[in-house]
């Protein structure tokens, strides 16, 4: 308890001089009313001021906004133009893709045409050439009987003629 005591009394009075009522009064020097009336309307001379200059700042700021927004609406013009630029070139850009498209077209198809004719020609020339070729085979046919007997009867002959011996070994016939 002694220790509490040393330890307490010496807060408790230091508590005591800080909350004392003469260190919480500032003496004020007195002002009479007038010179509270003369400050009271220098004050509001000075917020009239003040507000005038609020006024004026904000009439110039509107002019400059106004200035902005004209500048703003000339950009947008500007940008309108630049646009209508843009479709117009994409119009053109358009217009070149279908022409090149329309070329390849008509060059792919003059050239499946070509092949087209040189196959259709080949076949139309083939044809008769092919139809002479099976009349010649059929000839050959025909007459084979009678060729084999015509070379049988020139090898008979060969034996009694040296003429017609020195022809048919001179084409293999012998």
């Amino acid at each position: 308890m002694k220790d509490l005591l040393t330890y307490l009394l010496p807060s408790l009075f230091v508590l005591i001089l800080c909350n004392s009522p003469t260190f919480a009064i500032e003496t004020a020097p007195h002002i009479s009313d007038r010179e509270i009336v003369e400050r009271l309307t220098r004050l509001e001379e000075g917020q009239a001021a003040l507000r005038g200059e609020m006024k004026q700042f904000r009439e110039d700021m509107n002019k400059q906004f106004e200035r902005i927004d004209a500048q703003f609406n000339r950009v947008d013009t500007q940008f309108g133009r630049v646009d209508a630029q843009f479709n117009m070139m994409d119009k053109q850009f358009d217009r070149l893709v279908n022409i090149m498209l329309a070329i390849i077209g008509v060059f792919a198809s003059m050239c499946g045409g070509t092949i087209w004719f040189a196959l259709w020609d080949r076949r139309s020339m083939i044809r008769p050439f092919e139809s002479k070729v099976k009349k010649i085979e059929e000839d050959i046919a025909d007459n084979r009987n009678k060729l084999h007997s015509l070379i049988d009867t020139f090898k008979t002959l060969s034996k009694t003629d040296e003429k017609v011996a020195t022809i048919l070994k001179k084409f293999n016939l012998l």
